[in-house]
């Protein structure tokens, strides 16, 4: 991780340092998030968003990786829509704090990310991003990702449904359930 930061699974009990993040981070998250409910930014249903991710990694569906400064949360990385079987496939998706941008924390997260699927032996990663968030796509390219394709209007964000850049990275070709990590 990047120096004077650091990165951990999800615990219960950081939902009031993630609304914090995110009323810090309301206006810089606006255009790439969806519409929020005023609720959405309170320590309590933060805290219920935590209890509920914290099960769903424990059912190994989802894992959330805030990145920590001290007691704040920066930014946090998610590996979700884990899919077993054939595929060994999941997405990932992030943010960074305003203050802390251009640090290589982005990277460092998807970096993260990249090892804890590679040991869980998953066989391929994939990231959406806007069409118009050269940042993020920059990120996925020097992690590894190749663009592989646009997903027309996928996702409803301020009001319409938007296109996104899809990108994917492949970790290995062993056989599904065996890693050989």
């Amino acid at each position: 991780m990047v120096e004077g930061y650091r990165i951990r699974g999800l615990q219960v009990g950081d939902g009031a340092a993630l609304a914090a993040a995110y009323r810090r981070n309301r206006a810089h998250l606006a255009p790439w998030d969806p519409s929020r409910q005023e609720s959405f930014y309170t320590d309590e249903v933060q805290e219920r968003e935590v209890e509920r991710n914290v099960a769903l990694a424990e059912e190994g569906r989802s894992y959330t990786y805030p990145f920590w400064r001290g007691d704040q949360v920066v930014g946090r990385i998610v590996l979700s829509n884990v899919v077993r079987g054939p595929l060994q496939s999941g997405t990932i998706g992030y943010w960074v704090d305003r203050e802390h941008q251009g640090r290589g924390l982005a990277r460092a997260g998807v970096e993260h990310v990249v090892v804890a699927a590679t040991a869980m032996g998953l066989h391929r990663l994939e990231a959406g991003t806007m069409l118009d968030n050269a940042a993020s796509q920059a990120v996925l390219r020097r992690c590894g990702f190749r663009e592989y394709g646009t997903a027309e209007r996928i996702l409803f964000i301020r009001g319409e449904w938007r296109d996104h850049l899809l990108f994917q990275r492949v970790l290995h070709d062993d056989p599904p359930g065996n890693p050989g990590r």
